[in-house]
């Protein structure tokens, strides 16, 4: 079927508000390592990995055969109500991995829900519907998720479950403090955040919630240290503190396994999703025991933690810790940030590049340094032409986000370079 017919009948079906990338979208119709091929033939190199979650790549035979095993057991469903091997032995490695005391884990569907989960927890423990959340921030698409949502493009609504108040921090690059130093960037922040508490909040506020990395807001970061003082802080009094992961867990940011670990803070609880699964439908929280067990209600998860997507998640962990990729999105990532720092100096048209690992967001701008979202958008076209798939996002859709799955090989980096380097000119 040809793209311009299934893009009709999509339309006709599918709502108004669901994004498609591309003036003429594509379907994926078969992929390999980090090539996917659409519908029609053309094949890609794929920088941004079904929004960051292939982190291993396609048609990876250890997990591959993980799924076939499950499949073979006659078993695609049980519900939690049952026990899953699969689900126990996973949630065994995440709790180990998340260095929380006495972790423990529960699973769902998508990091959505995983972030509503944690919400709930946060509140029923802490009594209080009041949460802190980071400007420029994404946290999903369900009430209390966009309630949370600084970035009024994927706010859809006004109306919400939780009081929020928002804290500056995550978006330096066009912080009123984006002059400072990075030690005086951080006391402005933390100078905000306890003005915020005393003025916005009548003290008992659930938790804070925060992004390490902003991964829709632009691949944004503030310096290492400020969540470790905003914990200091926040610890004075008594509010938990959840770390999203749903972008940054797994190595993908090549220095540490979670986002967060950069700034040396253990959260409270960490929400997961993405790249767990490799494609599969899972997400989750890890949390302290005593947090994780403040529900007192009952509560069950249907497809949440499914022997399908716990077997397929488990070889993927598997894949990711025995190959160490970690390590090769530090390698890789740093020469990515190199090569596009390199090209910057050329082109006047990207104002910032930043990120961690293989995780890169390149900021397009205008001569007055203000945002361009017309020339992000010619780049993400233009790399398409060329055989290349990248994101785009930030608040003003002024930014090219880069996410290959991390077994990227050094020839495809140079490849993309090339090509991001011919689609840049045109922009």
């Amino acid at each position: 079927m040809a793209h311009k017919e299934l893009l009709a009948r999509h339309r006709a079906v599918m709502p108004k508000w669901l994004a498609l990338y591309y003036d003429e979208p594509i379907e994926i119709a078969s992929a390999s390592g980090r090539r996917v091929t659409d519908r029609e033939g053309t094949t890609y190199l794929d920088f941004f990995a079904g929004i960051l979650t292939n982190a291993i790549g396609y048609d990876v035979a250890e997990i591959s055969d993980a799924i076939r095993a499950q499949l073979d057991t006659g078993v695609l469903h049980s519900s939690t109500l049952y026990l899953i091997k699969s689900q126990v032995e996973l949630a065994e490695k995440i709790a180990e991995l998340s260095g929380i005391p006495d972790a423990k884990v529960f699973f769902t569907n998508s990091g959505t829900e995983a972030n509503e989960t944690a919400l709930m927890l946060a509140t029923q423990a802490r009594r209080s519907e009041q949460v802190l959340a980071l400007r420029n921030s994404y946290h999903g698409r369900a009430f209390a998720t966009v309630a949370i949502t600084g970035n009024r493009g994927w706010s859809a609504s006004a109306l919400s479950p939780i009081k929020v108040s928002w804290v500056h921090g995550g978006y330096r690059y066009r912080s009123p403090f984006k002059s400072l130093s990075d030690a005086d960037y951080i006391k402005a922040c933390v100078d905000d955040l306890r003005e915020i508490i005393e003025t916005t909040t009548s003290g008992d506020v659930a938790c804070m919630i925060a992004e390490p990395i902003q991964g829709v807001g632009g691949f944004t970061s503030p310096p290492d240290g400020l969540f470790r003082a905003f914990k200091d802080v926040l610890d004075e009094y008594g509010i938990l503190f959840i770390s999203d992961e749903v972008q940054t867990g797994w190595g993908r940011t090549g220095e540490h396994f979670w986002g967060i670990q950069a700034h040396d803070v253990v959260p409270d609880a960490m929400t997961f999703a993405k790249g767990l699964g490799n494609g599969l439908a899972i997400g989750g929280v890890v949390a302290r025991g005593d947090l994780m067990d403040s529900i007192t209600a009952n509560s069950i998860s249907t497809f949440g933690g499914n022997p399908i997507s716990t077997a397929g998640a488990l070889a993927t962990v598997n894949y990711l810790l025995e190959h160490d990729l970690q390590a090769n999105a530090a390698k890789l990532g740093s020469r990515l940030l190199g090569g596009l720092r390199s090209l910057a100096e050329r082109y006047p048209v990207i104002g910032d590049v930043r990120g961690k690992g293989l995780m890169v967001g390149v900021e397009f701008v205008g001569p007055e340094g203000e945002p361009n979202p017309g020339a992000a958008g010619v780049v993400l076209s233009e790399a398409k032409a060329r055989g290349l798939l990248v994101g785009k996002g930030g608040l003003y859709g002024n930014v090219i986000r880069l996410a290959p799955p991390m077994t990227l090989t050094e020839d495809e980096l140079e490849e993309a370079l090339g090509i991001l380097a011919q689609a840049v000119e045109k922009a």
